[in-house]
């Protein structure tokens, strides 16, 4: 039997383990839809003992900066038996590349998230069987700009050149199971457009048949400093790796077709 267990089951890696349910796996792990206590340390060896996969998606604490999961399990998943690791890191480890394209090779280090990097570099030294995923930002059902209009939450920031990259959780949850039979290491899973933020509300506005909010200053937007955290940085993430290595193919290639399967 084919066997999963997750290091926090939330948004995306639940969304994983709903498809690995339904292709007969057995599921366990961690977080809000785990069935294990990530305290009981006899209950989370025990499952890593018969898991013939492991997954992470536990970002670093934000008050320690440590990675929990390898401070309290680092050894029992070196020493587990399973064919396959993975690590849900974040493109965040590029830092401002002022709208340039990032791949796999490109420094990292050089930004804001110093914690997630150490982390995302503690896990590729762990084990040999490792892989990587380092994703931007993640929209799906019941998150993506979508809601954010409806709710009067959406917000255009007047910068001109501004680019992100963005992915559709279910196109992660491809990525993730392509590396199954794959070679270990670190791969990008991103769409194939970045875009400015704004077209993508302009997009989602059009989409629900509304106006879009109006064009502001960061000043005037009064972001929250994770969200001017957000905009502090400016890359384009190439996910040519995944595809041919891992034979990785986007079922929303960009946000016209992944909010418009949100509708």
């Amino acid at each position: 039997m084919v066997r999963i267990f997750i290091f926090g089951m939330g948004y995306t890696a639940g969304r994983l383990a709903d498809r690995l349910r339904t292709e007969g796996w057995q599921v366990d792990g961690t977080g809000s839809g785990g069935n294990v206590d990530f305290a009981d340390g006899a209950a989370v060896r025990a499952a890593l003992g018969k898991a013939t996969h492991i997954l992470s998606s536990v970002p670093p604490d934000r008050k320690s900066g440590h990675d929990d999961v390898l401070t309290h399990y680092k050894d029992d998943i070196a020493a587990a038996p399973a064919s396959w690791i993975g690590y849900l890191s974040s493109t965040g480890v590029y830092g401002d590349a002022h709208g340039a394209w990032v791949d796999e090779s490109t420094p990292t280090g050089g930004g804001r998230r110093t914690a997630r990097t150490a982390a995302d570099a503690d896990w590729q030294a762990l084990d040999k069987r490792v892989c990587i995923f380092r994703l931007p930002g993640i929209y799906g059902p019941g998150r993506s700009v979508l809601d954010r209009v409806r709710d009067g939450r959406a917000k255009c920031i007047d910068l001109p050149g501004q680019v992100f990259s963005r992915v559709h959780v279910d196109d992660i949850v491809s990525g993730v199971i392509a590396s199954f039979d794959g070679l270990p290491g670190i791969y990008n899973l991103s769409d194939d457009l970045p875009a400015p933020q704004n077209d993508v509300i302009v997009k989602a506005c059009q989409l629900l048949g509304v106006d879009p909010p109006p064009l502001q200053s960061l000043e005037e937007a009064e972001l929250s400093p994770m969200a001017r955290g957000f905009y502090a940085e400016n890359r384009r993430v190439a996910n040519g790796k995944a595809k041919r290595v891992l034979g990785w193919k986007l079922q929303y290639p960009d946000y016209h077709a992944g909010l418009k399967s949100l509708i």
